[in-house]
C-alpha cells in the first residue's frame, strides 16, 4: 500500500475481530455497537521505549478515557507472551491485540516501508485512530510521536 492510500477521517473505519492477549474475542464491530469510542493505536514493538512511553502515557489516562465510554487497544505484531509480559511489566490496564499476520495492520495501512541507516525494511508506522460510535475515523493519525501521546487522544476526543 501507499500512502495515497491513507485513511482518512470521515471514513468508515475498517471492522476487525481479533484475540486479545488472554485469548478473549476482540470484535470492533461489537465495541461500536455498545455505543463506545475507541482508540486503536499500532506500535512497533512490546517492551521497547517509546513504546513503553507511549503505552505507559495511556495508562495513566485510562481513568478520564473509560469515563467517557472510550475503549483503547493497541496493536503489534508481537505474539500473546510477548503482550502479557509488556502488560504485566508496565502494569497496563488495556488490551494488546494479536496481529500476527499483520491483517490489521494491512487494514489500517501502518505497515510501511521504512529506513534506518540507508537500510530500507517493513515495519509498522506508529499510528492512532480514534473511531466514533457509529464506525468512522474521528481522527487518523500516522507516524504520532509517543510522548504526549494520551493528550493528543485526549484533545481529539474534546475531554
Amino acid at each position: 500500500m501507499t500512502d495515497d492510500t491513507n485513511l482518512k477521517v470521515g471514513e468508515k473505519a475498517p471492522l476487525f475481530e481479533t484475540k486479545d492477549s488472554e485469548g478473549n474475542s476482540v470484535s470492533l464491530k461489537e465495541i461500536i455497537s455498545d455505543g463506545k469510542s475507541v482508540v486503536l493505536y499500532f506500535y512497533p514493538k512490546d517492551n521497547t521505549p517509546g513504546c513503553t512511553v507511549q503505552a505507559c502515557d495511556l495508562r495513566d489516562n485510562m481513568e478520564k478515557l473509560v469515563s467517557n465510554d472510550v475503549v483503547v487497544l493497541g496493536v503489534s505484531k508481537d505474539s500473546g507472551k510477548s503482550h502479557n509480559n509488556f502488560i504485566e511489566k508496565q502494569s497496563l490496564n488495556f488490551p494488546l491485540l494479536l496481529d500476527e499476520d499483520l491483517e490489521i495492520h494491512k487494514k489500517y495501512n501502518v505497515w510501511k516501508e521504512k529506513s534506518m541507516y540507508g537500510k530500507k525494511y517493513m515495519g509498522t508506522a506508529r499510528s492512532t485512530f480514534i473511531i466514533n460510535k457509529d464506525g468512522f475515523l474521528d481522527f487518523v493519525g500516522y507516524n504520532v510521536k509517543t510522548k504526549g501521546h494520551a493528550d493528543l487522544v485526549i484533545d481529539e476526543l474534546k475531554i
